[in-house]
C-alpha cells in the first residue's frame, strides 16, 4: 500500500512519534500533525517532577526543536480539530481550514477528570496535564504553606514529594492506600511510609465535600467526615477521561476509548487510534479490551502504526510498562497486575531497594521494581516471551530474577 498523505490529530507523545517514525522509515508523503496547544510538541512526565523543581527548562521539554519539523517536512498545525469528514477524508479545524488525509491517526489523548465539587473554580486549585497547568502551578508551589493533594495516584504523589520540601502537605484519597489501583499492598506500604517520613499526612477512605474559599481564593478543603484542612494550594489528580468526542461524532466505535483491533485500526480502515485514547485487545491482559495511559505504550503503538503504514504490519503485543519518581523512590512496573492473586517479594523493603512479582493463577503477570532497574528490565524481557516464570520458582530461596532471565533466554 503506497500512501500519499497521513494526518495525525494530537501532537502529544503518540502523535509526534508516528510522524517521526514515518519519516525515519522512509515515508515520503505529506505528514500533517495537528496539535491544539501553542507550543512545540513536548514531554508531559517531567511537568509534575523535574520541571516543577526547575531541573528542566521549558525549551528542553520539546521532543525536537522547530528546525526538526522543517527539515523533516512535517507540517505542524496549531489548531483544534472539530470534525472528521470520513466521506471526503478530511479533518475540519476550528479556524475553518480543513486538512485532507489518506490515512488518519487519532492520538487525541485524555483530559483530567474534573473535581466536580463546589469551589473547584477558586484560585489556587490546579490539575496537572499541560505545560500551561505546570507554568501556572510552579510559582504557587514556591509560596504555598498548606497544600492539599486530592488523589493518591502517581501524579498526586509525585507532586506531594515536591511540595513537602517547603510546605505542610495533606493527601486525600477515596481508596484504602496509596496508588491502590496500580500497585500491590507491599509496594504501597513502602511508598506511604517514605512519604510520611518526609512529612506528608494521608487521609484514606475519605472523600471531599467542597473546597472552601475567601475572596475568590481557596483557603481549605472540607473532607467528607466534616473536617476542614487548611489549604492555600490544592492540586488534584483523580484520573483522566479519554478524548473521544471527535471520534464518537464521526461514528467510530467507542468502548472505554476509541475501539481498535490488534492492528490498532478503528472500524474505519482509513483511521487508526493510539495512545491514551485507544482501547485495544491486550495480550498481556488475557486479550481483554484495555486502555493504557503511559508514555511507553504511546510510543510503542505509534511505532506499530508507522510500521504498518510503511508496509510492515504486525499485531500489537508490546509489554506495557510504567514508571513514577517520588522523592528518593523510583518505581518501574512491567506488565499488568490486574486481578493478581499471589506476590513474591525480592530484596528488602526496609532498604527501599526491592521488587514485587505479581502472579495470576500461577502465571507471572507483572513486576514492580523499586530502585531496582535490573529487575524491571529482566521482568519485561520475561513477559515478552516464553517460557513462563512460575510463582514456585520465584519463591525458591536465593531466587534472582536477572539470573533466571539470563538462563531462560531463547
Amino acid at each position: 500500500m503506497s500512501l500519499s498523505s497521513v494526518t495525525i490529530v494530537g501532537a502529544g507523545q503518540a502523535g509526534f512519534q508516528v510522524a517521526a517514525s514515518l519519516r525515519q522509515g522512509g515515508f515520503e508523503g505529506k505528514i500533517s500533525l495537528i496539535g491544539d496547544e501553542p507550543d512545540l510538541p513536548y514531554q508531559r512526565p517531567p511537568l509534575s517532577k523535574a520541571y516543577m523543581l526547575g531541573k528542566i527548562k521549558r525549551e528542553n521539554l520539546a521532543f525536537r526543536p522547530e528546525t526538526f519539523f522543517q527539515e523533516q517536512n512535517i507540517e505542524l498545525i496549531h489548531d483544534t480539530a472539530v470534525e472528521i469528514d470520513r466521506q471526503n477524508r478530511r479533518v475540519v479545524l476550528k479556524s475553518g481550514e480543513a486538512c485532507d488525509y489518506e490515512h488518519l491517526v487519532m492520538a487525541t489523548g485524555a483530559h483530567n477528570r474534573p473535581l466536580a465539587l463546589p469551589g473547584e473554580d477558586l484560585n489556587g486549585v490546579f490539575g496537572i496535564k499541560t505545560l500551561a497547568d505546570a507554568d501556572a502551578l510552579s510559582p504557587a508551589v514556591k509560596t504555598a504553606r498548606n497544600v492539599v493533594v486530592i488523589g493518591a495516584g502517581f501524579i498526586g504523589l509525585e507532586f506531594a514529594a515536591i511540595a513537602v520540601q517547603s510546605a505542610n502537605v495533606h493527601v486525600i484519597d477515596m481508596g484504602q492506600r496509596a496508588m491502590a489501583r496500580a500497585i500491590s499492598q507491599e509496594m504501597s506500604e513502602v511508598f506511604e511510609d517514605t512519604h510520611r517520613e518526609c512529612g506528608v499526612t494521608f487521609h484514606f477512605n475519605q472523600g471531599v465535600n467542597r473546597l472552601v474559599g475567601s475572596q475568590g481564593k481557596v483557603t481549605g478543603v472540607e473532607k467528607a467526615d466534616g473536617e476542614t484542612l487548611e489549604a492555600d494550594l490544592v492540586v488534584y489528580g483523580i484520573g483522566v477521561i479519554p478524548n473521544i468526542t471527535l471520534a464518537s461524532e464521526a461514528g467510530l466505535y467507542i468502548e472505554n476509548g476509541i475501539k481498535v483491533d490488534s492492528d490498532l485500526l478503528t472500524n474505519d480502515p482509513q483511521i487508526s487510534a493510539i495512545g491514551d485514547v485507544a482501547c485495544f485487545p491486550c495480550v498481556h491482559n488475557e486479550g481483554q479490551p484495555t486502555r493504557i495511559e503511559s508514555v511507553p505504550n504511546a510510543m510503542d503503538q505509534a511505532r506499530a502504526v508507522a510500521a504498518r503504514l510503511l508496509g510492515n504490519p504486525s499485531p500489537f503485543t508490546s509489554v506495557p510498562w510504567f514508571w513514577t519518581d517520588q522523592g528518593s523512590l523510583k518505581l518501574q512496573i512491567a506488565g499488568l497486575s490486574t486481578g493478581f492473586d499471589t506476590t513474591v517479594t525480592l530484596g528488602s523493603p526496609e532498604s527501599r531497594q526491592f521488587s514485587v512479582l505479581c502472579f495470576r493463577k500461577g502465571h507471572f503477570v507483572a513486576v514492580e521494581a523499586c530502585n531496582r532497574p535490573g529487575d524491571h528490565l529482566a521482568g519485561k524481557k520475561i513477559l515478552a516471551r516464553p517460557p513462563e516464570l512460575t510463582s514456585t520458582e520465584a519463591s525458591a530461596e536465593g531466587f534472582d530474577l536477572k539470573e533466571w532471565e539470563k538462563e531462560h533466554r531463547g
